[in-house]
C-alpha cells in the first residue's frame, strides 16, 4: 500500500530536496507541495495526502494554523502531520501538540532517518524520535496543566483502555504493549482508537498529553 505524502515548507531547496528523497523511497509517493501554510490547506483537502510534512515557521499561514485547519476539516482517517522543528520548547512546539501533530522531526535528520519517521507516523504505531519527542511532551503536559488546572477526566475508560493509555504515556508502541499486556497487536490498536476517540484525541502525542494531565503518570514514573 502507498503512502501519500504532502510536504510543506517555505524554503524551496528543503523542499524539493524532501520532496525528492520521499518520492524515491518504496511505498511513499510525494502527492504535493506547498510553500505555505494556506497552500498545504488546499493541498491537502484536493489531494487527500496520508502524511503531511510540515514546516512550523511559513508565511501566510504558519504550519501550526494550517494543521489545526487541516485537522478540524479532515475526514477519517486525516492525516498524519509530521513537524519540522530545531527542539527549541518553545511556544511554537507546546501548541504543535495541541493542534493534534503525530510527531516531530529535526531538519538536519539524515535521510534515512527522515523516510523511517514518514513510516512510523504513516503507521501511528510510535513517536518520533522517542526520547526527545517523550521529554517534549511531558515538558508540555506539565507547562499546560498548570495553566489549565482541570484535569483530563478518564471516567469514560474502560480499566484496558487506562491500561493502554499509561503504556503509550511511557513511550511503549503498540507491539511493546501487546507483548506487555499479552494481547495482539491488532487489539492494543484497537483499544488505542477506542481511547482516542472517547478522550476526543487527534495523535498519540495528545494520548500522551491526556495521560500526564489526567495525574495517570508523572514525571519520573516508569513502567
Amino acid at each position: 500500500m502507498t503512502t501519500r505524502v504532502l510536504v510543506a515548507d517555505d524554503q524551496a531547496l528543503l523542499r524539493a530536496g524532501l520532496s525528492a528523497l520521499i518520492g524515491t523511497a518504496d511505498g511513499l509517493e510525494v502527492v504535493g507541495e506547498a510553500e505555505h501554510g494556506a497552500q498545504a490547506v488546499e493541498l491537502a483537502l484536493t489531494t487527500r495526502p496520508d502524511v503531511i510534512v510540515m514546516d512550523i515557521r511559513m508565511p501566510v499561514l504558519d504550519g501550526i494554523a494550517a494543521t489545526e485547519r487541516i485537522l478540524a476539516a479532515a475526514t477519517d482517517p486525516p492525516p498524519r502531520i509530521l513537524i519540522l522543528t530545531t527542539f527549541d520548547l518553545d511556544e511554537y512546539v507546546y501548541r504543535a501538540l495541541g493542534a493534534g501533530a503525530a510527531g516531530f522531526l529535526l531538519k538536519e535528520t539524515p535521510p534515512l532517518r527522515i523516510i523511517a519517521a514518514v513510516r512510523a507516523v504513516a503507521e501511528g504505531d510510535v513517536l518520533i524520535s522517542p526520547g526527545v519527542t517523550h521529554r517534549l511532551v511531558e515538558t508540555y503536559a506539565l507547562h499546560h496543566r498548570a495553566r489549565h488546572p482541570d484535569r483530563t477526566d478518564l471516567a469514560v475508560l474502560t480499566t484496558r483502555e487506562v491500561e493502554v493509555l499509561r503504556l503509550v504515556a511511557h513511550g511503549l508502541d503498540n507491539a511493546q504493549i501487546a507483548r506487555r499486556l499479552v494481547l495482539s497487536e491488532s487489539t492494543v490498536k484497537t483499544h488505542v482508537k477506542n481511547l482516542m476517540g472517547k478522550l476526543g484525541l487527534r495523535s498519540r502525542a495528545q494520548v500522551v498529553i491526556a495521560a500526564y494531565e489526567s495525574g495517570l503518570v508523572t514525571p519520573g514514573t516508569t513502567t
